[in-house]
């Protein structure tokens, strides 16, 4: 056990003194929040306004397009069409949306065309066949002898209510941020899995290439030297989240109060919801509902799935990184673990919104090697206690039975030099 500890404190301050690791601890939170800073004040600048010359020869359909901040629409339906071609050739004009006389002829699909020399957009597109198909829908009402008045009056408009079968009033727009604050949590166990997995596999690969591992093993057992790798770079890795969450909420606050900019790229939406929801007085109501949610279960099983999740994955990247002689060599040992991360992000956010407690999102929330993830996104919709204990439980099993495997490797792979290694080779080290 006192070789072991060693083997942590010298992970650890190996990794706190390295220049790069320093560097990053304080350069990174600035860059985040710098880059964060940029795109909220992207987000508040206006888009440019796009002019579009419209030639409607049934002189209907003109006042139906309305101008904003984004569009302008100008009738240029007396000027000639070749004239109004060249203009979009020199560029006057970013569109003409041209709409002939015969599309006024009941029951008949006459040809409408937008010129552009770029393609629009598809939300373009549909606005426009939106606001054509509304004036002949209507027109056609009038010449089928229909009373459009009664028709509008009769049109329904039933908005659903949400509430508990306690009878309390629930609120819309509740699963998104569920499945916001679970993913933001999966999201962080993923790429601390994938930044400091790969610290290790490349800690393991430089002591190899310069035969340093000869000299330690004969000191410590291999297996102890893979788990001091293991913990000593999780706790630095840990020692550089809390420094970066101090660093970056101070620099955030500091540079939006200054700047009086917001963040992100929906800081815009964001607003816009929060005002409608101060105006319906359902913002208390929010909060009320965040109150709500298991943040005790939350912040627990964040720490024991980020340690259980990073413990499995580093016993993959140590005997990949034993295995191998560089990193160009490891790319082919890599997908097959980075995989299953991808995998836990896409059934997260595919599946656990819809159906939180579905069998597909029970079962991977179950399987160690996605449960980091799709759990946490889950726990934000209440899962029981049981189900939590009983991933928990497996995961640290495989943890403990991977890493009976991973040091069979670690141990004859430490020592292998100037062969590259295969799946075979490696299946032959787990027999030996």
């Amino acid at each position: 056990m006192s070789k072991l500890i060693l083997i942590i404190k010298r992970e650890f301050i190996a990794k706190v003194r390295n220049k790069s690791f320093i560097v990053m601890t304080f350069l990174s939170p600035l860059l985040f929040v710098g880059i964060a800073v940029f795109v909220g004040f992207l987000s508040t600048m206006k888009a440019e306004l796009k002019t579009i010359a419209i030639h409607d020869e049934t002189g209907k359909f003109v006042s139906e397009f309305k101008s904003d901040q984004e569009f302008k629409y100008v009738d240029f339906s007396k000027t000639d069409i070749n004239i109004l071609k060249d203009s979009i050739v020199k560029e006057s004009y970013e569109g003409l949306l041209v709409i002939p006389k015969e599309i006024a002829v009941p029951n008949n699909q006459a040809k409408v065309e937008y010129i552009s020399n770029d393609s629009p957009s598809v939300m373009f597109i549909e606005d426009l066949q939106y606001t054509i198909n509304k004036r002949l829908t209507k027109d056609n009402y009038v010449s089928a002898g229909l009373d459009t008045l009664k028709i509008k009056q009769a049109k329904a408009d039933i908005i659903v209510n949400l509430s508990k079968a306690s009878g309390e009033s629930s609120l819309k727009g509740l699963n998104e941020i569920k499945i916001g604050i679970g993913g933001a949590f999966g999201y962080l166990i993923m790429m601390f899995i994938i930044i400091y997995g790969n610290m290790v596999m490349r800690s393991v690969i430089e002591e190899k290439t310069s035969r340093i591992i000869e000299v330690i093993i004969s000191s410590v057992k291999p297996f102890q030297l893979m788990m001091g790798k293991i913990i000593g770079t999780s706790l630095a890795g840990i020692l550089q989240f809390f420094i970066w969450a101090i660093l970056g909420m101070t620099a955030m606050f500091i540079l939006s109060s200054i700047f009086g900019v917001p963040m992100g790229a929906s800081s815009g939406m964001q607003e816009q919801a929060l005002q409608t929801a101060q105006s319906s007085g359902k913002l208390q109501m929010y909060i009320a509902e965040l109150w709500n949610l298991p943040i005790a279960t939350i912040l627990i099983s964040f720490v024991m799935f980020f340690i259980g999740g990073y413990f499995l994955y580093s016993s993959f990247y140590a005997s990949i990184g034993a295995a191998v002689d560089n990193e160009t060599d490891s790319q082919q040992f890599l997908l097959p673990i980075i995989m299953p991360l991808i995998l836990g992000v896409y059934i997260g956010f595919f599946t656990v919104m819809n159906d939180p407690h579905g069998t597909v999102a029970t079962v991977f929330s179950m399987i160690p090697l996605t449960s980091p993830i799709v759990m946490m996104m889950r726990i934000p919709f209440g899962v029981p206690w049981w189900q939590i204990a009983l991933s928990l439980t497996i995961l640290f099993g495989t943890f403990f039975g991977v890493v009976w495997f991973a040091a069979k490797i670690y141990r004859v792979g430490i020592l292998m030099y100037g062969k590259k290694p295969s799946w075979k080779e490696l299946l032959k080290w787990l027999k030996y």
